[in-house]
């Protein structure tokens, strides 16, 4: 069970390496049980909604929904989530998604630095074994 955070969907929907894009494409294809925070619904909402629009953003929003189980965040999702970042010093959004993974006992596909620190939960990063620049694969 993956719980995918926000920088694996900027990499997915932003990146200009073609590689990365087969890369994610490919882990989505091949992982059975895939879930994403509602809080990741909201950043990638915001973020798609700055560089290409509302429309864009709702298109993008209602296939996340169906192809991912969306977790909403519950009272026990916001308690893990506040010792997380009390303990780590990171953003609510970082704190609300590792919670989520923490509570629902899943690998968190994700490189950022605020959610890879915290020792409670399991993370991965999917594109991690892209081949460097100039290399083929």
């Amino acid at each position: 069970m993956r719980l995918y955070d926000t920088r694996f969907f900027f990499e997915h929907y932003y990146s200009t390496d073609e590689t990365a894009l087969q890369k994610t494409k490919g882990e989505i294809r091949s992982t059975k049980k895939k879930l994403i925070s509602a809080i990741t619904v909201h950043e990638v909402y915001l973020l798609t909604m700055e560089k290409e629009g509302r429309k864009t953003a709702e298109v993008r929003a209602n296939l996340l929904e169906k192809d991912f189980k969306v977790v909403e965040v519950n009272s026990r999702i916001a308690r893990i989530s506040a010792g997380l970042r009390h303990e780590y010093r990171i953003p609510m959004a970082d704190s609300i998604i590792a919670a989520t993974a923490q509570h629902i006992n899943a690998t968190c596909a994700t490189d950022d630095p605020h959610i890879t620190q915290i020792k409670e939960i399991k993370t991965s990063w999917p594109l991690l074994l892209l081949p460097l620049k100039g290399q083929s694969t």
